[in-house]
């Protein structure tokens, strides 16, 4: 039982990494697979598969070589000094993300309960603050609170869903001509969130004594994600293409729902930026670390005060640099994880 337990914990911590605040939001489903019609079915399908294979790679390979941060699987696969250089890289965009994450805890807090927004980032800090205190332990247990929920908003979209009269739009609906960018659109999906996630993955799997329960809760993980994906699809794809113009599309399939769902909706979405940032601030606390003597608790401390700091003004001109810099220098970080032979389980 106590192996299950580990399998589901991991399965979820998985889930709960990838499936971020841009995914719980219908953003990201519809910017990389749905807008591209019925094909992205299939592209989804792929997707899923590699998130199966290559997530469950990380955490082997983290296991074998006994990793203390993402950067020591970067070594791995680059080398020496360009490993080095890929990882600070990485340092410097899991931060800026973190902003962001707060920035988007505190938002959330005034746009939708009329909080604060100083006090939904001090908030979302302190929680953040104890709940790290606590190590990939506390993170597991986070996951294992918050995947369930999303897992019950994913039901409750697609019983909603069923209903429509476009039901049948993710399979029949027209498919975009532009064969290259269908194509290259999952797998800059799957290289940026995998080489963000190893952040936490790469401890989770060097952290976990047993090879095969990590094993197991990748396999497992890599599925849960690839059912959300899919699920995410059949519900935007009812409502294209109208549901391309609102920021939060998800949002709108559950206007009718009642408040209580709404309310759900909501919790899920912080939830999820929680996740991502505990996740984030985790990542980043190991790999300096790894870096300098200073102790981790002072870290993390450091984290989320320049965090705050940046979040007053905003980040999207870094980002807007960032973000497609990341997207394609991932491509070669999945290439390298593609061929990269891990050993056998046994």
């Amino acid at each position: 039982m106590e192996q299950y337990k580990k399998i589901i914990q991991i399965a979820f911590t998985y889930m709960g990494t990838i499936v971020g605040a841009g995914f719980a939001t219908g953003q990201e489903i519809l910017t990389f697979f749905t807008q591209f019609g019925s094909i992205a079915t299939l592209t989804i399908l792929i997707t899923s598969i590699m998130f199966v294979w290559l997530g469950t790679k990380i955490m082997i390979f983290a296991h074998d070589i006994g990793a203390e941060s993402y950067e020591d699987l970067n070594k791995l696969l680059f080398g020496e000094r360009f490993g080095r250089w890929i990882s600070f890289l990485m340092l410097v965009i899991l931060f800026a993300i973190t902003s962001v994450m707060l920035a988007g805890g505190g938002s959330i807090f005034y746009e939708h309960f009329h909080i604060s927004y100083q006090i939904g980032l001090f908030f979302t800090i302190l929680l953040a603050y104890f709940v790290l205190l606590k190590g990939i332990n506390a993170i597991l247990i986070v996951n294992s609170i918050v995947v369930p929920l999303i897992l019950l908003f994913t039901m409750i979209i697609i019983i909603t869903t069923i209903q429509s009269p476009n039901a049948g739009n993710w399979i029949f609906r027209s498919t975009e001509p532009n064969m290259l960018r269908v194509w290259l659109s999952p797998f800059l999906y799957i290289g940026f969130n995998l080489s963000l996630a190893q952040a936490v993955l790469v401890p989770l799997g060097s952290k976990i004594r047993d090879k095969k329960v990590v094993y197991w809760g990748g396999i497992l993980g890599g599925i849960g994600i690839g059912v959300m994906l899919l699920a995410g699809h059949f519900a935007l794809s009812a409502q294209m293409p109208g549901i391309t113009q609102f920021q939060i599309p998800m949002g709108m399939l559950i206007v009718d729902l009642g408040r209580a769902i709404q309310f759900l909706f909501l919790i899920i979405i912080y939830a999820e930026i929680f996740t991502t940032l505990i996740a984030n601030i985790y990542g980043l606390t190991l790999q300096i670390r790894q870096r300098t003597s200073l102790h981790h608790q002072a870290i993390i401390i450091s984290i989320l005060i320049f965090g705050y700091f940046i979040s007053q003004i905003g980040f999207s001109t870094l980002l807007s640099t960032l973000y497609p810099l990341f997207g394609f220098l991932s491509l070669g970080w999945l290439w390298m994880m593609m061929r990269t032979k891990p050993s056998k389980v046994s």
